[in-house]
């Protein structure tokens, strides 16, 4: 059953991006004409399913493995690469958080570098969800900062500054989205349902931390470097044109793993844990560290925090 007209579309194909956008730019009567070409598409049946598909939270059990089946057909058929998704759920009694210790980060940026191969970023480009900042080691104005520095690091009297998604328990990413493509789950982390999102970039405009990212372009991975581990609201092959971001390694936390970027800090700097228990080590962290809240005052009540221990 077709959606109705208030109901945003999935995938490419004939959608309501394409549609909303095209209405956007001011000639409503030729964009149609423009939006409405890939119906010819549709003999395949790919772009048909992919337009039909329901949002994430109304798919059945059959329906996700019909899904994924899809998904991972389009990987092998346009990246060559024979890929798994899977949909890891939230645990119940755990809440996913972050620390970071501003005091032993050297600024090598190898957080990023894994954040970039695990999630399948765009190769050219060199997309991360991980921007590492840089900044006078006796501040802490972003002011200051810089993510552009092009030196040997750790540089004398520098301080780096890793951002990523927060996860915050008061997103404004997810309450400005005009589709409900974006949605906070139980266990604290902050996902998007990639065939739903229309691209329109309000969460970007949203976030205080800069942690989403708009897909431009299809990204272009090599067959041999493609990460075949994927979940459907991860690390997944993002379609062009919706926006994107980090959600703490999901794929990998949710069955025990650490982050990638957790696992490829040389400095031991990151601390990752369950927020809700009492024994974990990020909790130990919060208690005896002093504990720094980035951009504390617009109340978005992040669930990644930064400590010193010098």
């Amino acid at each position: 059953m077709a959606r109705g007209d208030d109901e945003p579309a999935g995938g490419g194909g004939l959608s309501r991006r394409s549609l909303l956008k095209a209405a956007g730019a001011g000639a409503v009567a030729t964009a149609l004409v423009r939006a409405l070409a890939p119906v010819r598409e549709f003999a395949s049946g790919q772009e048909l399913e992919a337009f039909l598909q329901k949002h994430y939270k109304q798919l059945s059990a059959e329906d996700k493995k019909a899904v994924f089946a899809r998904l991972e057909a389009k990987a092998l058929r346009e990246y060559g690469a024979k890929v798994t998704l899977r949909d890891p759920q939230p645990e119940p009694g755990v809440k996913l958080g972050y620390a970071l210790n501003l005091s032993v980060c050297v600024g090598c940026r190898q957080c990023a570098e894994a954040c970039h191969r695990e999630n399948n970023h765009d190769r050219a480009t060199h997309g991360s969800y991980i921007r590492v900042l840089e900044m006078p080691r006796d501040s802490m104005d972003l002011a200051r900062a810089s993510a552009d520095y092009d030196h040997p690091v750790p540089a004398p009297g520098k301080r780096y500054m890793p951002v990523q998604c927060h996860q915050c328990d008061k997103p404004p990413c997810v309450s400005v989205c005009p589709v409900k493509a974006t949605w906070k789950e139980q266990d604290g982390l902050v996902v998007v349902d990639y065939d739903w999102c229309i691209g329109c970039r309000y969460c970007e405009a949203a976030c205080p931390y800069h942690a989403r990212r708009f897909n431009f372009a299809r990204s272009v991975v090599p067959a041999a470097e493609v990460n075949p581990d994927q979940a459907y609201l991860s690390n997944r092959l993002r379609p062009q044109g919706v926006m994107e971001k980090c959600t703490f390694c999901l794929h990998r936390t949710r069955e025990g793993r650490l982050p990638a970027c957790l696992e490829a800090c040389p400095a031991g700097a990151r601390v990752f844990g369950n927020l809700l228990d009492p024994q974990s080590e990020i909790r130990w962290v919060l208690a005896h560290r002093r504990i720094y809240v980035l951009k504390e005052d617009v109340g978005t009540e992040p669930s990644f925090f930064y400590f010193l221990s010098e």
